[in-house]
């Protein structure tokens, strides 16, 4: 993989990098896990949208720039390295909206991709459910036909923003008799359909971003259908190597390891000699050769679905090595800040907002290699694909 870019993508990167230097905003935005937050990140989607940054790649009727994907991975590669802030709307610009350019009728297309794009739908993931997380494929909550409805029941778990979402896209079993796999449809929902409950699921990173929703005989059209009936696996692998294959993984894990740097850097410093910084540099060198690894198998993966080349393993790999370096940067991290500030924010006592921060960073990030795929589930697939194991 050639990864220097032609004189039209280095253009192309200079116009990202004057848009972010000019748009992007002062002062950190807080988190979208608490109500002004979230208001604060919608305010931010809307101008990346007039700006028709939302999303590169889509179509240009559609509010995009019709870019191909190494102009997308540009794009990510300056959107992280100015700092801009995380992305809330990701599950519908990136992960839906391509699987209904794939998979949707025209009137699917129309109806649900502009309001994805313009922020007037947010939506949740419905994927995991109790018992079926790593096993997704025995999933059990239920959609039967009636007319020109599906009759939902069931349950989901770990949605992320469902409190905040107002759609949610969920895989659902229409039918028992045949194998798991071919009995699974994919329906977008209105969460403000009768019969649905949301309830938060608190974590230990202290943000409620987590939740479980209850589906009790909710009725939705037969044509928000995404696909064909017992065919939604195939949408759904598809919407998962998207998921796992995101240019913003990577380049955000690269503005990641520059803050650790910055934060080990500054810690030294305010030492001044009392501690021995060495090995957490260290350890920040082998984050930064797994950063540029990944970068490099990204580029890989990019070329091939251009060139529409099997991905093969390489979405798994990615995801691993993604989330295993993240947990290892914000474990350095927590190092850099000290335990003494670890435990005032346990103890709910501290007034160091930035330690505060990297201590939630540190616990969120152990759900890095759960989310998405477990580790252990991408060590399985990679080795039935490369071992026959």
């Amino acid at each position: 993989m050639d990864l220097t870019y032609t004189p039209a993508q280095q253009a192309f990167r200079a116009e990202a990098r004057t848009w972010l230097a000019a748009n992007v905003p002062s002062e950190p935005l807080q988190s979208f896990d608490t109500e002004q937050g979230f208001a604060q990140h919608r305010a931010w989607e809307a101008k990346l949208t007039e700006g028709r940054w939302g999303m590169v790649t889509w179509p240009t009727e559609l509010g995009g720039r019709g870019c191909d994907l190494i102009e997308w991975l540009i794009f990510e590669e300056e959107y992280y390295r100015s700092g801009a802030p995380a992305r809330v709307n990701q599950n519908g610009i990136f992960l839906l909206g391509p699987t209904l350019m794939e998979y949707g009728t025209p009137e699917q297309k129309a109806r649900f991709l502009p309001r994805i794009l313009d922020g007037s739908d947010w939506y949740c993931q419905g994927y995991s459910e109790p018992g079926s997380g790593s096993d997704l494929a025995s999933l059990q909550t239920s959609a039967r036909r009636e007319g020109n409805e599906y009759v939902i029941n069931g349950q989901k778990i770990w949605t992320s923003h469902a409190h905040e979402a107002n759609m949610i896209y969920m895989l659902v079993r229409t039918s028992k008799e045949a194998k798991k796999q071919d009995g699974i449809s994919l329906l977008i929902v209105p969460m403000d359909a009768r019969g649905v409950t949301v309830r938060p699921i608190r974590s230990i990173d202290g943000w409620h971003h987590l939740n479980e929703v209850f589906f009790d005989e909710v009725r939705v059209r037969a044509d928000n259908l995404l696909g064909e009936e017992g065919k939604g696996w195939t949408c759904a692998k598809f919407l998962l190597e998207r998921e796992r294959l995101p240019p913003a993984n990577v380049a955000r894990l690269e503005l990641v390891r520059r803050q650790v740097m910055r934060l080990v850097d500054e810690a030294a410093q305010a030492s001044v000699g009392r501690r021995d910084f060495s090995t957490l540099r260290h350890k920040l060198l082998l984050c930064e050769a797994d950063v540029k690894g990944a970068r490099v198998l990204m580029a890989k993966a990019t070329d091939d679905l251009i060139h529409q080349r099997p991905l093969g393993v390489q979405p798994s790999v990615i995801k691993m090595i993604c989330g295993e370096c993240a947990q290892r940067l914000t474990t350095i991290a927590l190092d850099a800040v000290g335990p003494e500030a670890a435990h005032r924010f346990l103890a709910d006592a501290g007034e160091d907002v930035a330690a505060a921060t990297w201590i939630q960073n540190y616990m969120f990030t152990r759900s890095r290699t759960i989310a998405g795929g477990t580790a252990e589930v991408q060590r399985n697939v990679i080795a039935n694909e490369l071992l026959g194991a």
